[in-house]
């Protein structure tokens, strides 16, 4: 398979929708700082999720030495490649902290007991720290990624053995580490909102609803990518329906992590605990609450349990965006009832960051794939990849 030479006019048209949603909720910082750093926050989380969670599936593939997603890989690869691109959108987060992080203020209005639960948290919760630790996430990421990314174009180049041994080795490596990051990310990013709740099973929720995503995505990219040099040619339906396997059995996870996390905080009923609930859970965000579980769990189980549905291109290509779908609202869900507790609106920061982010992220992918082969040409297990049959 040649180079890819293509991909000039979509990667333009999203490089434009980013540039000017990007702009637009620039303007919403000076219009409406508040609300528009929570929109901004919003549509980061969703789509950096989306990135390491293509670099933990890719890890997860290294280290199984799983054969039949070889043709899937590059992609992948360049999915996760994404990440310095997100290192630079993290900085308006870092400058608008103090409008998004209740233990940003030195004097903050709550009761006293609580005061005296945040003074304790506050070696951990502070900016210096905070941002310290954020860029150690980057830096994992960025490292594990680019290396991967690096070998996997090298091996088109020379055909080396060794650079097989390198990924698998670094794949399998990298996962505790990429993986510990992610959690203690979600945790600082999203969880440190509301500084006195406290969740053990947080960070594994967040990686179960971006996981789902990034196989969804992944999905979504292959049946999209057909056409000289592209890799969805290659791609059959035993292919497919191991990516819909994915799609069910990580959607299943997800929802028991939804109730892991809602049965421990149900049982145990301590008062910092339960509010994160309610405010999401009843009045004006109860049906939202609702929604997420039947379009993240209820829906795609039933779909996604019949095998020739995983196997028929249009249909699991209709699940992937439905559950992309469902994956920006349940985002949505965890971040904005923090900033408009009584009333579900949607706010048009949050419309205009999830374009300028989702934007600059996918023409960046473009633009990292354009010049290379989109299947990794000289893996020495792409034939047995083509050939798969299950």
């Amino acid at each position: 398979m040649e180079r890819f030479t293509g991909g000039r006019v979509p990667m333009l048209a999203a490089a434009g929708v980013g540039a000017a949603g990007l702009a637009v909720t620039g303007l919403g910082f000076a219009v409406d700082t508040r609300r528009a750093f929570f929109g901004y926050l919003f549509a980061f989380a969703y789509w950096v999720g989306l990135a390491v969670a293509s670099l933990v599936l890719l890890g997860t593939w290294h280290a199984s030495k799983a054969r039949w997603p070889v043709v899937l890989r590059r992609m992948l690869e360049t999915m996760a490649g994404t990440l310095p691109l997100f290192a630079v959108l993290f900085i308006p987060l870092l400058a608008g902290a103090s409008h998004l992080y209740l233990w940003m203020d030195p004097h903050p209005v709550l009761p006293e007991k609580d005061l005296k639960k945040l003074e304790h948290k506050r070696t951990f919760l502070n900016l210096p720290f905070w941002a310290v630790r954020s860029a150690v996430y980057f830096g994992v990421w960025i490292a594990a990624s680019e290396l991967l990314l690096r070998w996997s174009r090298k091996q088109d180049e020379t055909g080396e053995l060794k650079l097989t041994k390198w990924q698998r080795w670094l794949g399998a490596g990298a996962l505790p580490v990429v993986g510990l990051a992610m959690s203690f990310a979600s945790l600082d990013w999203l969880m440190s909102l509301e500084p006195l709740f406290i969740s053990t099973v947080y960070g594994l929720y967040w990686f179960a609803g971006a996981f789902v995503g990034v196989v969804a995505l992944l999905t979504l990219a292959t049946t999209l990518a057909r056409g000289p040099n592209l890799y969805g040619e290659l791609v059959n339906d035993s292919h497919r329906a191991s990516l819909g396997k994915f799609l069910l059995a990580f959607s299943v996870f997800w929802a028991y992590m939804a109730y892991s996390q809602f049965f421990l905080i149900w049982i145990a009923d301590l008062p910092h605990e339960v509010p994160w609930y309610i405010l999401r859970a009843r009045g004006a965000w109860e049906p939202v609450a609702l929604f997420i579980v039947n379009v993240r769990f209820t829906v795609p189980f039933l779909v996604l349990l019949s095998r020739p549905f995983k196997r028929h291109r249009r249909t699991l290509t209709v699940m992937a965006v439905w559950l992309l779908v469902g994956h920006v609202v349940d985002t949505w869900w965890l971040v904005i009832p923090v900033v408009s507790p009584g009333e579900v609106r949607v706010h048009w920061a949050d419309i205009s960051a999830w374009l300028g982010v989702g934007g600059a992220a996918v023409a960046f992918t473009l633009w990292r794939l354009r010049g290379h082969a989109t299947v990794p040409v000289r893996d020495p297990y792409l034939h047995e990849s083509l050939g798969y049959d299950k």
